[in-house]
């Protein structure tokens, strides 16, 4: 005998919850918070999380199986004609948005109810009591409620349900103003895995609050995979190509980083030296000179940096500045020597690796023609 269709929308029609649950859906939309301020970010995505808690509390997948997303979508499309954003996907987004960052509260759904009703109150809700910082959860929750919806959905699907993870693309996608295109190309780039994770003697060198802010302007590895490089480059090599592509690399660097120069000639007594590359951030009032390795790390790589970082301090740092930081990037380290290496300096300074994505072989010949040779051809035709 066969088995007989199943009508879900009639089914849940027939759910007196489900209906009222529309008709509660469609007065929310339209109440005036969210008619008069529809273009405004933070009442959409406020609008957005209570859906998504909505259908993660009454779970109707459960009982009715995945098809309840396209039923809803729909029925949400007749309730509120024109309307867009109920697509059955955007729909899983938002239940996938309540899940990821309720576990920041400790009453879970009321506790973050509260708190985005209040978000510019004074009287903010208990939150986890894992987290050791309240007010940058605080923070947290606000700038979450500030970065596009289509932000969202890309760092929910990059991240995966990783809380800190997602959060960490939330605070930068804020802090640097970043467009879809540059969110995607960092989620691209394990920058979550990179960020903060140079060997550093920045806790024992640095105050306190420059250490840690020193320390998350660091990467490991660097990724130098936009440069054009041949097989058995140098350091000279690597400094031309950086110099050329200084947009990208200042980008990689990240925040505050103003590009000062390039074999930065220093006058020492009656010598002359020239570090590779020299920076100021302007987030750490500091100067940053940047020595680069092609060779594995080895301790006496710091001496030479040492001397470049104490040389600027006496000849460039002023009253206003903080101590300058040496970063020497290498081609790779291992990361117990290099923490020896780091405990014998007082200057602060840092150990990274860099990564390349390709190489060209040294004899390579590029197979577009050159000018000279389009011409020849053009004469040859003719």
């Amino acid at each position: 005998m066969a088995k007989k269709n199943i009508d879900l929308s009639v089914i849940l029609h027939d759910d007196s919850d489900y209906k009222d649950w529309l008709i509660e859906l469609k007065e929310r939309f339209y109440s005036h918070r969210l008619k008069a301020s529809f273009a405004t970010n933070g009442y959409l995505l406020d609008f957005y999380w209570k859906l998504g808690r909505d259908i993660e509390a009454k779970q109707y997948t459960n009982t009715y199986g995945s098809g309840f997303y396209k039923n809803l979508s729909q029925d949400l499309k007749n309730e509120m004609p024109g309307v867009k954003g109920f697509s059955p996907t955007n729909l899983k987004y938002m239940s996938y948005f309540y899940k990821l960052y309720t576990p920041l509260f400790a009453n879970r759904r009321q506790a973050a109810d509260d708190f985005i009703e209040g978000l510019n109150d004074s009287n903010i809700p208990q939150l986890a009591e894992q987290s050791q910082n309240r007010q940058q959860l605080a923070d947290d929750f606000k700038i979450l409620f500030s970065i596009p919806w289509d932000h969202h959905c890309r760092i929910i699907t990059k991240c995966k349900g990783n809380l800190d993870k997602a959060l960490f693309f939330v605070r930068k996608t804020w802090e640097n103003n970043w467009g879809r295109d540059a969110l995607l190309n960092w989620l691209d780039t394990d920058l979550y895995e990179r960020d903060g994770k140079a060997v550093t003697n920045f806790q024992s060198t640095l105050p306190a609050v420059q250490s840690d802010l020193a320390q998350q302007l660091t990467k490991d590895p660097y990724q130098f995979d936009f440069l054009n490089l041949r097989e058995k480059f140098d350091e000279r090599d690597i400094e031309n190509e950086l110099v050329n592509n200084v947009t990208r690399f200042l980008l990689e660097l990240g925040k505050g980083f103003s590009y000062m120069g390039r074999q930065f000639r220093l006058e020492v007594g009656q010598q002359e030296f020239f570090p590779d590359l020299l920076f100021y951030n302007a987030h750490l009032h500091a100067y940053v000179v940047i020595e680069l390795k092609v060779q594995s790390f080895h301790p006496s790589f710091l001496g030479q940096l040492s001397f470049y970082v104490s040389t600027i301090n006496h000849l460039f740092k002023t009253d206003i500045d903080n101590p300058t930081i040496g970063l020497l990037i290498c081609k790779d380290k291992d990361n117990v020597v290099a923490k020896y290496a780091l405990e014998s300096y007082k200057e602060p300074m840092g150990i990274s690796e860099y990564q390349l994505s390709k190489l060209f072989p040294k004899d390579f010949k590029s197979s577009m023609p050159t000018i000279e040779e389009l011409e020849n051809r053009l004469k040859n035709n003719n």
